[in-house]
């Protein structure tokens, strides 16, 4: 063979070689060439918003969240119980306004009116038997209390003042509650676990310069044949007196 044609020999050669060449340069580059690396976290405070994120928590310690949501339980609870005082304050203004306004209007038309100079003498008289003992007792004109007593030496009076004052001129109800307790010896001391209520009312007109008396008087009705429960009563014993007069018309109402 001539050198030209060894020449040619080589020459066809390395364009031969040539591609598989650069297919190895190309296949060794990919191989070499690392990975992109994962983007770094972003620095506390570039969350979204610009709002910091949330610290990891220490070991063993509970999660912000949790710690935000037991804060807000306990103000919760905090908060209902709040409502609730403020509740139960509002309820007891509202009573004390109720019994400022009774007591106004008592003022007003039962013991402000001095046009008429009407009065209003009104007493209390025990005429149980010593198997009552009265341990509480309760008086109101028109639906205000005026008088309240309770034991103490109740039951030794035979006799109180109830009240004793100015009252305008009209109609009004005296209401009277009474308490007894069982006051038996020897045989009859079962009597003592005994517990007696009486309620009565009585409706009066008032007259322009008169006086009213009343006598409230607890007393016995019945016979030996009554039952127990049935005894105790109430009577009232009215006289109305016109000014200057020393004389009374008295009736009697017995419940």
């Amino acid at each position: 063979m001539t050198s030209l044609g060894i020449g040619k020999l080589r020459g066809g050669l390395l364009m031969l070689s040539l591609p598989i060449w650069l297919a190895a340069q190309a296949h060794a580059a990919d191989v070499a060439t690392p990975a992109p690396a994962p983007a770094a976290a972003a620095p506390a405070g570039d969350t979204a918003g610009g709002a910091p994120a949330a610290a990891p928590s220490p070991s063993g310690a509970p999660p912000a969240d949790a710690s935000t949501a037991a804060a807000a339980g306990s103000d919760g609870a905090y908060n209902v119980r709040l409502r609730g005082l403020e509740k139960n304050v509002n309820e007891l203004k509202e009573q004390i306004f109720r019994t400022k306004a009774r007591l106004n209007l008592l003022k007003e038309t039962v013991l402000g009116g001095v046009m008429g100079a009407s009065r209003a003498v009104i007493h209390h008289k025990n005429e149980m038997g010593s198997n009552f003992k009265l341990v509480k007792a309760a008086f109101a004109l028109d639906g205000v209390q005026i008088s309240a007593k309770s034991e103490g030496n109740l039951a030794d009076l035979q006799e109180f003042d109830i009240y004793n004052g100015a009252i305008q001129p009209g109609s009004h109800t005296l209401s009277v509650a009474l308490v007894y307790k069982g006051n038996g010896f020897g045989v009859f001391s079962y009597l003592k676990g005994y517990t007696f209520n009486v309620k009565s009312s009585h409706t009066f007109v008032a007259g322009e310069s008169k006086t009213t008396n009343i006598v409230v008087v607890g007393y016995e009705k019945g016979n030996i044949t009554t039952q127990l429960a049935d005894k105790p009563a109430i009577d009232f014993r009215v006289n109305v007196m016109s000014s200057g007069e020393s004389g009374a018309a008295a009736t009697a109402t017995k419940k």
